[in-house]
């Protein structure tokens, strides 16, 4: 994604995403390659996610799924507790 969303557009992707359930946990092994390809696995198939992120304090959380963001071109719709919705859009080519 190269260009960031709006605030209309972050708005409008949180309305979508309340009724999801969170489909990648990242816990006590932390971020590991695996867990990287799952989530870009999960944007694949649904370009709306909830992720669910155990055992960091909030700034190495923020930190961790930042990073995991720019890795895979996505954007970070919201962070709630240990709840981060993470959004990339599925291009055509795909």
């Amino acid at each position: 994604m190269n260009q960031e969303l709006s605030n209309r557009d972050r708005k409008n992707l949180r309305k979508l995403a309340h009724s999801l359930k969170p489909i990648v946990m990242i816990g006590q092994h932390g971020v590991t390659a695996a867990v990287v390809s799952e989530i870009d696995m999960a944007l694949i198939s649904h370009e709306l996610i909830k992720i669910r992120v155990r055992g960091f304090e909030r700034e190495e959380r923020r930190a961790k799924v930042e990073e995991i963001a720019k890795e895979l071109n996505a954007e970070i719709v919201s962070m709630i507790g240990g709840v981060v919705t993470m959004y990339r859009e599925v291009s055509e080519t795909n």
